[in-house]
């Protein structure tokens, strides 16, 4: 498959997980930025992922967008939380293999301190089997100071003076509620100014309006804006309180970048079976040797935590509430190769409460006691020479048509491996 670059102006495309994170999103990502001008990681932090393979090199990335290795302008909006350390490792990475950095940082964007990774992964252990899942990265805790109107941003670590003004406050709250609710050490203001006002001037070459840019160049320019984790872990649509601390599905896109409702390419990336991170309920969860395939043929693993992700079917009855949530144009349907050899598949169909079939629950109670009703399809062998959609055996093409008819969206991109080549486009995006 190649997707050659074109001069044709096409809506705006937002990449959005569908599931609970850990669907492809970076490869798509890649594949679609061949043919835009810029790419906008819009919010999450480093607790997300994304895994590029391009030709023998892997790359790995947290905050950077994925458009970085096709040298597009990679932006970081203001819905983001950013770990100064984290991003500038990225970008010496990335530099070291003969990429040119062309990013700019919302000056908005909040700053994860080392309390908030500590105040994150203390409250995990308080919380002992009640805990989240969540990734130890202080996203959670950087988005609360957000909300409280106590976070330091990008434009203030830029400002000497506020910043120190700001980190001095904030850490005597901090620092007494590390010691008096999780007897942890209180942190030294003076290394920690010495150690951010360094990061500081290592970033400030990439500091711009992230809003002005889009809002100056969305009718003119082609710009794809990228999601992190998915939609079942959207802070109030998600499976809460088992979601991240940020709106995850495509109706955030434009108060954390900062532009006005405008029409979008809205691409839902799903895995041809589904997995989660962390606690919290998944109903088609395999328990067997069929998800320890998964898992192993799939190198199901986190790619922030390295964390061994559960495994299930193919779960449809959340992919029609992600779909009402998001509005999606198109599916890409990530992983089909996973499946190659199972002799049957299952998909889930229907949730039953109570004896009735009832839609994807909002509350946890009650999804708790939802049982699942599968549809079985028969497997199929994936050979590794397909190329095109119409060489796809009868059975993968019979999966991905019940898909698009149940959810009504078209399955536009089939990924059937990990490289950029492993990609079949049935039809041209946007």
């Amino acid at each position: 498959m190649r997707l050659e670059k074109t001069n044709k102006k096409m809506k705006p495309i937002i990449i959005i997980g569908a599931q609970w994170g850990d669907e492809g999103k970076g490869k798509i990502t890649d594949l679609l930025a061949q043919q835009t001008d810029a790419v906008i990681r819009f919010q999450g932090g480093n607790n997300a992922g994304h895994t590029i393979v391009v030709e023998d090199k892997t790359f790995k990335f947290h905050l950077l967008p994925s458009g970085v290795v096709y040298r597009k302008k990679c932006m970081i909006a203001s819905g983001v939380v950013l770990d100064p350390a984290v991003l500038i490792k990225e970008i010496q990475e990335i530099k070291v293999e003969g990429f040119e950095i062309d990013l700019m940082i919302d000056p908005l964007c909040h700053i994860i301190m080392p309390y908030h990774c500590l105040l994150d992964t203390s409250s995990e252990t308080k919380l002992g089997e009640q805990k989240i899942g969540t990734t130890g990265r202080g996203i959670g805790p950087c988005y609360t100071d957000k909300i409280g109107r106590i976070g330091i941003r990008f434009m203030d670590l830029l400002d000497k003076e506020v910043f120190l003004k700001k980190l001095n406050t904030n850490l005597t709250l901090k620092n007494k509620e590390l010691e008096l609710l999780y007897n942890q050490k209180p942190l030294d203001v003076t290394e920690l100014a010495a150690e951010y006002l360094n990061y500081a001037e290592l970033l400030r070459p990439y500091l711009g309006d992230v809003s002005r840019y889009t809002f100056d160049n969305i009718k003119s320019k082609n710009i794809l804006f990228e999601g992190a984790q998915g939609t079942f872990l959207d802070i109030a649509y998600g499976t809460y309180p088992y979601v991240t601390s940020s709106h995850t599905i495509s109706g955030g896109v434009f108060s954390n970048v900062g532009f006005p409702p405008t029409e979008l390419e809205v691409i839902g990336i799903v895995k041809a079976y589904t997995t989660r991170v962390g606690s919290g309920p998944f109903l088609a969860e395999l328990h067997d040797e069929t998800g320890e395939q998964l898992r192993k043929v799939g190198q199901e693993f986190g790619t922030t935590t390295g964390r061994p992700r559960r495994c299930g079917w193919l779960d449809l009855v959340m992919l029609r509430y992600a779909h009402r949530l998001n509005g999606f144009t198109q599916f890409a349907l990530t992983k089909l190769d996973v499946l190659s050899g199972l002799p049957t598949l299952k998909v889930a169909i229907d949730y039953t409460y109570k004896g009735k079939c009832i839609d994807f629950p909002i509350g946890l109670e009650k999804l708790d006691k939802c049982e699942v009703v599968y549809k079985e399809l028969e497997g199929f062998e994936l050979p590794q020479t397909i190329t095109t959609y119409e060489e796809l055996p009868k059975n993968a093409k019979t999966y991905i048509k019940f898909i698009e008819e149940y959810t009504n969206v078209p399955v536009t991109i089939v990924s059937i491996g990990p490289g950029r080549k492993q990609t079949i486009l049935r039809e041209s995006i946007g």
